[in-house]
């Protein structure tokens, strides 16, 4: 299966007749949600119903906003509602007069106001748009498709380049696991040693013992985020709609990213760059995480 952004746009134009065409446009944006939008003329609510549930049977995440605009051939099938667009034109004016501005209004944008055009002779126009509009939506829908897996096997390249980074980070990480052991179990060595100078209680020797032994080996966490990674490379293999695991899974990455980081502080010799590996890796993670972002 193909893995697929939720990001993308296709328009599609049609012919109700040959005084009305129509461009009907789709543009999405990633959002957790199927999220949308719908900017249809007056007087086509049950149109718009339809619409939006043909929408809802196609798409799956994504805050998609759909717009229906109409073309008329001339002036024959349009007409204008002459007291509402007076109606605006003083309400601008009025206003301006009371916030002391000298302006007039804009008469192509009143026109494009709700209510100002409307279709002559035709008292349903949704009906009349009906069939034309909805034999252009699915074409408009598999456009965007098309745009969104492009757009997804670009996305889906990136991440497979930026995973492999984190695999290189986390293998050489790995490798000075025994000096970050090593050096955390001298300190427990340390530690115990003033305890016993100082005749601690017991139960308190315990105690600090066994804090710095779980804070000695990072080789849990590695096996963990090993486990995340081959998973997560598991997930852009088998595509489909896969965002939401991808991201739960960076979530847990990144959660063993900083336990790492935590654990390996202070580590002398080579502590600068397991330093930097730490962060190289919450880097990556955070990048990875950005572009997940906007897969279905």
């Amino acid at each position: 299966m193909t893995v697929r952004s939720m990001t993308g746009f296709a328009q599609v134009r049609g012919r109700v007749s040959e005084e009305l065409g129509f461009a009907l446009s789709l543009k999405s944006v990633n959002h957790r949600f199927l999220d949308l939008h719908l900017r249809m003329p007056p007087d086509t609510d049950e149109l718009e119903m339809k619409l939006r549930r043909r929408l809802k049977e196609r798409l799956v995440r994504g805050h998609v906003d759909l717009t229906l605009a109409l073309e008329y051939s001339g002036a024959k099938g349009v007409g204008i509602d002459d007291s509402l667009v007076i109606g605006y034109v003083e309400a601008f004016r009025r206003l301006a007069r009371e916030a002391g501005l000298s302006a007039e209004p804009d008469l192509n944008a009143i026109l494009g106001l709700p209510g100002a055009l409307k279709s002559e002779g035709n008292s349903d126009l949704g009906a009349q748009l009906d069939p034309s509009v909805s034999a252009k939506l699915d074409e408009a829908i598999d456009k965007l498709s098309a745009m969104q897996a492009e757009e997804g096997r670009s996305i889906a390249q990136e991440l497979g380049d930026r995973l492999q980074r984190l695999q290189q980070a986390a293998r050489e990480l790995e490798g000075f696991r025994e000096t970050v052991v090593g050096v955390l179990l001298e300190k427990v060595r340390t530690r115990m040693q003033e305890l016993l100078g100082a005749q601690a209680d017991p139960d308190r020797i315990l105690q600090e013992a066994a804090l710095l032994a779980e804070r000695s080996d990072i080789q849990e966490e590695l096996v963990r985020l090993r486990t995340h990674i081959e998973h997560f490379a598991g997930l852009l293999r088998t595509g489909g709609e896969i965002g939401k695991k991808l991201d739960f899974l960076l979530q847990e990455m990144n959660r063993e990213a900083n336990t790492l980081v935590a654990k390996t502080g202070g580590v002398a010799g080579e502590g600068m760059r397991i330093t930097e590996l730490g962060l190289a890796m919450k880097s990556e993670i955070e990048k990875l995480r950005e572009q997940v972002q906007n897969l279905e």
